[in-house]
């Protein structure tokens, strides 16, 4: 922490301040003294929009952060976000897909279709599928270019013509479409419902080849390896299973069940190399369970879980050896997988939501020797947010930064990040917590009732005697 001073963050602010927003009011003029003032002046340093993480251990890499744009939508909450060639893409409760640019979320257009209440969002290449609340999906075209423009290539499923000459729809799924993966080399897009089941489809004919129930409770992620095919489901009944696809006969049989919680796992996450192949699955407990593969089979050894999230994990995403992970604690963690083992670390906490963080996305972005990531997240207080970070490890600091530089602590105006967070109410348990005390209240309320009735009881005997010993004094 000590070796990182005023040198190096200027620099990285100099090479921000063309790109993002709150950098551009940082100007050369303003990190200089002004024209004809004395040398006694003590220069003023401007505010940096940085924080500094600590360091979690001496072996972990220095990391930079900070919000670079922040968008409030009046509409309604963002359920889906998608990152591809320059482009994110949000869906909400709109009939309009909204297109932004890379990254400073510069508006680009949007994409109308005749039902709204997107769940779920995939990009890949030049084209982006999205289900909607009619439990249909729909598979759309794009060029980027000066103007975005887009074209929707299909519905599925696909209306066909029976022999009546009636028009019928192919089997579809009867509850909302929560997920989807899709199967490159093959041309497979694998969607995933509330109904319990998962279908595959064939893009190029819009058909659907194969359909089977997967869960016992609703299917809320599905993912595919696309090295070998493998394919990955996650359900509210506390479950991961693993299906391989029968080439012969367009099929899929269950090769694995991994369960080692009993609460619902709402988030899966690939990271996938030459060498290790790693699953993650965020659940509603609050932990992150992770499973390494067997090099020479199909089999997921359970490596452990994350722990740092209060509420539930709602989302996950990752980008080489990094893990992305939001929660209804409304915080979004950065976690690293240490290179050749199955050790991870908490890098830091991005804390600027104020609701539960519903969504995210996060694509790598290389600068010279800096390795940096932006990461997209939406969450349920409307807001969608944009964050910047960026990783110096130790071998890539320059020697005379090393010495000749003063300590961070020494910069008056750059954040450090500290792990104490003041406790944050999950909704979701503000409300059960609520219906709790309301039934307790309702209970106490009837006991005070009938303890009332029992004295009232009590009362009119005291009377009804009293009135008696009066009549036999009188008489």
């Amino acid at each position: 922490m000590d070796f990182y001073g005023k040198r190096t963050l200027l620099s990285l602010m100099d090479t921000e301040k063309a790109e993002s927003p709150v950098d551009r009011e940082i100007t050369n003029e303003q990190l200089s003294p002004p024209r004809g003032s004395s040398s006694d002046i003590p220069m003023m340093m401007p505010e940096s929009p940085w924080t500094l993480s600590p360091l979690p251990t001496p072996s972990s890499p220095s990391l930079l952060y900070h919000c670079i744009a922040s968008l409030h939508r009046h509409e309604g909450n963002i359920y889906a976000i998608a990152a591809s060639k320059g482009l994110v893409f949000t869906g909400s409760n709109s009939t309009r897909i909204r297109v932004w640019k890379q990254p400073d979320c510069m508006d680009r257009g949007y994409l109308k279709a005749s039902s709204g209440e997107v769940r779920a969002i995939l990009a890949y290449s030049n084209m982006l599928f999205s289900t909607h609340k009619d439990h249909n999906i729909r598979v759309w075209s794009f060029t980027v270019s000066d103007n975005f423009k887009s074209k929707k290539l299909a519905t599925l499923p696909r209306k066909t013509t029976s022999l009546f000459g009636r028009s019928r729809n192919s089997p579809r799924h009867r509850d909302s479409v929560s997920c989807m993966a899709y199967y490159h080399s093959e041309g497979l897009l694998y969607t995933g419902s509330h109904d319990r089941t998962v279908k595959a489809w064939r893009v190029s004919d819009r058909k659907c080849v194969d359909s089977f129930v997967a869960h016992e409770d609703n299917v809320n992620a599905i993912l595919v390896n696309q090295d070998d095919g493998c394919l990955f489901t996650a359900s509210s009944d506390g479950s991961v299973k693993i299906w391989r696809r029968v080439y012969t006969e367009d099929s899929h049989t269950l090769t694995m069940t991994l369960k080692f919680q009993p609460s619902p796992v709402n988030a899966l996450a690939l990271s996938s190399s030459f060498n290790h192949c790693f699953l993650y699955s965020g659940s509603s407990d609050g932990m992150i369970n992770f499973w390494e593969k067997e090099r020479l089979c199909y089999r997921f050894n359970h490596g452990g879980f994350l722990q740092g999230h209060r509420f539930a994990v709602l989302c996950l995403g990752t980008v080489g050896n990094m893990l992305f992970s939001g929660s209804e604690d409304t915080t979004i963690r950065v976690w690293r997988r240490e290179d050749g083992s199955c050790y991870h670390e908490c890098l830091t906490v991005l804390d600027g939501h104020r609701g539960p963080v519903r969504c995210l996305a996060a694509c790598l972005e290389m600068e010279k020797v800096v390795v940096g990531f932006l990461v997209y997240s939406a969450s349920l207080d409307q807001t969608f947010k944009v964050w910047r970070i960026k990783v110096l490890p130790d071998d890539n600091m320059p020697i005379d930064t090393l010495t000749t530089t003063a300590p961070t602590h020494s910069h008056p105006n750059l954040k450090i990040r500290d792990y104490d967070m003041s406790p944050v109410l999950s909704p979701s348990w503000v409300q059960k917590k609520l219906q709790v005390t309301v039934a307790v209240t309702v209970k106490d309320y009837s006991r005070m009732m009938n303890r009332v009735k029992v004295m009232r009881t009590h009362q009119s005997f005291m009377y009804n005697d009293l009135s008696i010993n009066v009549l036999d004094h009188s008489d």
